[in-house]
């Protein structure tokens, strides 16, 4: 049994990978979500470094060095945990590892001291296209805001030998050319000094562990490193 540790992106309390879970076990793995601090236990003075703090305990806890899987924002997340930790490999759904220096996630406004869900507007289109009006509000539901801590807390990447760990990005709302393009183009810094990068396609919008559950596990369980 390999353990796979979740780390969900901006807003989202752990929980939201219930059902990647639950088609993991049936796979033969163990899906460690991580609780990240400031998303769902009420604590609005977390900071990037206690998210960070949060995700290493999951995999120190682990017996063998596990995939660690970053959604959307907490791609950094994974990506730092790389830096720190040996890994079977990371696995990044829909976003990308920010270089060293930069902040975490610092792209929409700060409403007393916290960084809301800005409604489903700002995901129309590729997106949310998959995510009916119940599931839409059921996961609107369970989001809390990220502390500013979190939101603008600078990254920091230590050892190049990150850049060894096989890494599979796993392209959701956008295509593999868009990805390929954005890598050419410098866009994707950090993954384009990856040794060990793979794509690999999943049909679905930018929250697969909630329209795609079974798919989305199936391509967990099946990266080799």
């Amino acid at each position: 049994m390999a353990d796979i540790v979740l780390i969900g992106g901006l807003w989202l309390p752990a929980d939201v990978w219930t059902d990647v879970i639950d088609e993991l076990a049936g796979l033969g793995h163990r899906g460690l979500p991580v609780s990240l601090p400031g998303q769902g236990d009420g604590n609005a003075a977390a900071t990037l470094d206690d998210q960070v703090a949060a995700v290493l305990a999951v995999v120190d806890d682990c017996d063998d060095p596990p995939l660690v899987v970053g959604h959307s924002a907490a791609a950094s997340l994974a990506w730092i945990a790389a830096d720190r930790r040996a890994l079977a490999g990371v696995a990044l759904i829909g976003g990308f590892p920010v270089a060293d220096g930069e902040p975490y996630a610092d792209f929409l406004p700060i409403v007393d001291g916290a960084m809301p869900f800005p409604g489903w507007a700002a995901f129309e289109g590729p997106d949310a296209a998959d995510l009916d009006p119940a599931a839409r509000d059921r996961l609107a539901a369970s989001m809390t805001p990220v502390p500013e801590a979190v939101a603008k807390g600078i990254v920091r990447l230590r050892d190049d030998a990150r850049y060894d760990v096989g890494v599979t990005l796993i392209c959701p709302e956008f295509g593999l050319e868009d990805a390929r393009a954005w890598l050419a183009a410098g866009e994707l810094p950090e993954l384009a000094k990856a040794r060990r990068l793979e794509l690999v396609d999943l049909d679905s919008g930018h929250w697969p562990m909630v329209t795609q559950p079974a798919r989305l596990a199936a391509l967990l369980a099946g990266i080799h490193h």
